[in-house]
């Protein structure tokens, strides 16, 4: 057994999602469950298959955020994980649940534009995700100024009235 640690590679302002699906059927019902959630969405998604030809199978409106799923997922090559990478603009807030409720999908690792790494075992069976570094460590508890920061940002966006 090897332990070994993934970047996800990707440019700053890019939102991802990272996960477990357990049949190939899973990439059309992901790329259905995203563009019924938000219409017009760009997005790229790359799922590893786990048996037969053990393929990276892809899917997305965004030949740029489908090739970027693409180089990741073949660097992961993690069994029936999947990553969907969001074109600018684009909240995994808008798509998370709809990504939850396809029946293919056991679970989600991270929804993030964070830095990513991902802890990967290899055994002479195959390689599989243990879990992810998502972002920085902890630097300290809010104060009452980061708190209202963190309130008026929510409703700036849109997110809090």
């Amino acid at each position: 057994m090897e332990l070994s640690i993934v970047a996800i590679d990707k440019p700053d302002p890019i939102n991802l999602i990272l996960g477990q699906a357990h049949f190939i059927k899973s990439v059309e019902d992901i790329h259905e469950a995203i563009v019924g959630a938000v219409p017009g969405i760009g997005f790229g998604l790359a799922f590893c298959e786990a048996s037969g030809d053990c393929l990276v199978r892809l899917s997305g409106t965004d030949p740029v955020m489908i090739d970027l799923a693409q180089r990741n997922a073949t660097s992961l090559s993690a069994g029936h994980s999947f990553v969907v990478f969001l074109a600018e603009g684009y909240y995994p807030i808008n798509i998370l649940n709809a990504i939850k409720m396809v029946p293919e999908v056991c679970g989600i690792f991270c929804a993030t534009a964070n830095p990513v790494q991902v802890i990967v075992v290899e055994t002479e069976q195959g390689r599989g995700i243990l879990g992810i570094v998502d972002g920085s460590s902890t630097r300290g508890v809010e104060t009452e100024k980061d708190i209202r920061w963190r309130k008026d940002l929510l409703r700036q966006i849109g997110y809090k009235l």
